[in-house]
């Protein structure tokens, strides 16, 4: 019995449960809301509309007072006259809103009155108005400012990213942009706009015909990205930023965004963009496809200056041509080319040089054997001033003086004694590729100071066994200190930048002293000492020129040119590759004598067919004399690519420029 009651009781608490009301916590929140609340919360979201939405409110509250007075003075016939009807009164009320002045006539108290009220609500909503107005001005002003309006040009190009960089690729664009119609540069960098624009002014002296547009953004950032109107371009050139800590991952995740943009155009693009690290050309290479042009940077200049460091003046070769102010590469198909062979067809233009060959299947040969039948399809590499001169020539019968031409001797090449002054991160890459050059038994010294200095060197690999490595630890600013190096023992030196640890213009200015010491060294001693440095700014390099020294390699200049080529030949990144790949021919400067009989003057045609016959291509020379008559554009009587026909005297310290592959 007692179970059963209490089952009961059970069922009639379960019961009365049921029953109860539920929590009203939720229909509180909705159904008990004030409508005073509600006004408030409508007139919020009305104020997330910005200045129209307040422009609207203020309308409104115009209105409202406009439609209060007239109704006002119609009833109560106030006024002038027995009063006004509502349609003539809402107009002097909508007057007195607009100027407080209109009342200045007014008689009667309450009409004063009724009128002073409808003047100072105008005065009220006109304020807020122009403050309204003003704000959206601003803000408009602010948003031109920041530079995030959508670029409309067609065939412009492209830079993306920030670096020191930036000023000699636009300056290169500039000259390229000469014979353009309203040439255009597009930049998009995470910097503000006008800043951008005040360092180009500063440091780009004359714009001639192209005009420079900058844009605030991420350019990692799709919607970024669109603000530069990718999609219309010429080409893009991707520049390693400054100021991040990997900025090889900002360059690929650039690409990869212009490449995979789901509105990319269907159109492949050109894209030219640097990479520091070459560890990361690879991921590069598969997310930009044929698409990207990789211009390695610290691997090009490693290369340039060791090849430099055993040739002085070269850096000036490789200068000229990647400018374009003066002779450029360019690939051409040229049909009369097909079924001749390459050095047949070397000796078939005058005013440009032939120099290599681009495959159809996009493989690149430069100064092929001389038999190689030039095959259907294949490109023509040729150094030219401008695509207009490139033209094959009959070669005259008296053209070449075989007379003059002297039989190739053996040069029996020796064990070289290497010193590289100061350090950077590209050292290591210097080292390597010096080490495929020499020749066994030869040794690299490397006096520097950075932290961790003497590990680094103990642990970097070498390309070669060629060559032995040794490090010492000295300050390279200070003159006992590089005395006791005895640099004169050595067969060349290399002067590189602190430019990991220190600022560029802080960098250069330590290179310049070393230079210094070096020249009052070699001044005290009357003996050459064969010196190339890496120059950081190139506005430093006409300080430099004091020093002396046989070379200078201008780092940031070097890759702006290569980026500002590579944007404007799609081919010009797997040329310089080969070029600069020790398997494959590579520039040399050697002794004009070694070619031709110095004895009286000769056509470039000669000192060419004489390259010819040794399977090498002659290119240029560099004369002495020329250097010393002077040198506008501070080649160091470097020309490449001269008229063949012309008839010159060449004294024994000339060089012949050739490619050759040893």
């Amino acid at each position: 019995m007692g179970s059963l009651t209490r089952a009961n009781a059970a069922r009639s608490a379960v019961k009365g449960a049921g029953s109860a009301k539920p929590n009203t916590t939720k229909g509180q929140n909705v159904g008990d809301v004030s409508l005073g609340e509600r006004l408030k919360y409508g007139f919020d979201k009305s104020m997330a509309g910005g200045p129209v939405a307040l422009v609207g409110w203020l309308s409104l509250v115009t209105l409202v007072v406009i439609l209060f007075a007239a109704t006002i003075l119609a009833i109560s016939r106030m006024g002038p006259d027995g009063g006004f009807n509502f349609f003539e009164a809402a107009w002097q009320s909508l007057m007195r809103t607009m100027d407080a002045g209109t009342m200045g006539g007014d008689s009667g108290w309450p009409f004063r009155f009724l009128t002073l009220f409808v003047t100072l609500m105008g005065i009220l909503v006109f304020s807020a108005l122009i403050s309204i107005i003003s704000a959206g001005l601003d803000a408009k002003i602010e948003e031109a400012r920041k530079g995030r309006s959508r670029v409309l040009e067609t065939d412009h190009t492209i830079i993306l990213n920030w670096s020191a960089s930036i000023f000699d690729i636009i300056s290169e664009l500039v000259i390229a942009n000469e014979s353009r119609k309203n040439p255009r540069i597009v930049i998009m960098a995470s910097k503000d706009k006008v800043e951008m624009e005040d360092e180009i002014a500063d440091k780009v002296e004359d714009l001639k015909n192209t005009q420079i547009i900058c844009r605030s953004g991420d350019p990692t950032d799709l919607f970024d990205l669109s603000i530069v109107n990718p999609q219309a371009c010429r080409s893009v050139i991707v520049v390693s930023p400054e100021g991040v800590d990997d900025p090889d991952s900002q360059v690929i995740k650039t690409v990869l965004a212009l490449t995979n943009d789901p509105k990319r155009r269907e159109e492949r693009y050109l894209i030219a963009a640097e990479l520091r690290d070459a560890k990361n050309a690879e991921v590069a290479r598969i997310v930009g496809g044929d698409e990207v042009q990789l211009v390695l940077a610290d691997d090009l200049i490693s290369r340039i200056v060791v090849q430099s460091s055993r040739q002085a003046g070269l850096s000036a070769v490789y200068s000229e041509l990647l400018d374009f102010d003066g002779c450029e590469i360019y690939t051409t198909e040229l049909a009369e080319l097909v079924g001749i062979t390459y050095g047949d067809a070397v000796m078939g233009y005058e005013d440009s040089a032939l120099i290599g060959l681009r495959y159809a299947d996009g493989k690149v040969k430069m100064n092929p054997a001389m038999d190689t039948v030039i095959p259907e399809g294949a490109r023509a590499i040729i150094i030219a001033e401008d695509d207009a001169s490139i033209k094959l020539t009959p070669l005259s019968e008296d053209a070449v003086d075989a007379a003059a031409i002297r039989q190739p001797k053996a040069v029996r090449r020796k064990a070289e004694r290497t010193l590289i002054i100061g350090w950077n991160r590209r050292g290591p890459l210097i080292a390597y590729e010096l080490s495929k050059y020499v020749r066994p038994g030869s040794l690299l010294t490397v006096a520097g100071d950075t932290p961790g200095f003497a590990d680094e060197i103990a642990n970097m690999p070498m390309g070669s066994t060629n060559m032995k490595v040794e490090a010492k630890t000295i300050d390279t600013s200070h003159s006992a200190s590089i005395e006791a190096l005895d640099p004169v023992s050595y067969d060349s030196i290399m002067v590189l930048g602190y430019s990991d640890t220190m600022e560029a213009q802080s960098a250069d200015t330590r290179t310049l002293i070393t230079l210094l010491h070096l020249r009052k060294l070699s001044e005290r001693l009357g003996t050459h000492i064969s010196v190339v440095s890496e120059m950081i700014d190139i506005r430093n390099r006409e300080l430099a020129e004091v020093t002396r020294a046989d070379d200078f390699v201008v780092s940031n200049k070097l890759v702006s040119l290569m980026l500002a080529q590579a944007s404007e030949n799609e081919y010009l990144s797997s040329i310089f590759d080969d070029l600069l790949d020790e398997d494959g021919s590579e520039i040399y400067m050697r002794p004009v004598g070694n070619y031709v009989d110095l004895a009286g003057p000769v056509s470039f045609y000669t000192i060419a067919e004489a390259a010819r016959q040794r399977g090498e291509t002659a290119i240029g020379y560099r004369r002495k004399r020329d250097s010393e008559d002077g040198d506008d554009r501070n080649m160091g009587g470097v020309v490449v690519n001269p008229n063949k026909s012309e008839v010159l005297e060449y004294l024994p310290e000339d060089r012949v420029i050739v490619l050759a592959e040893d």
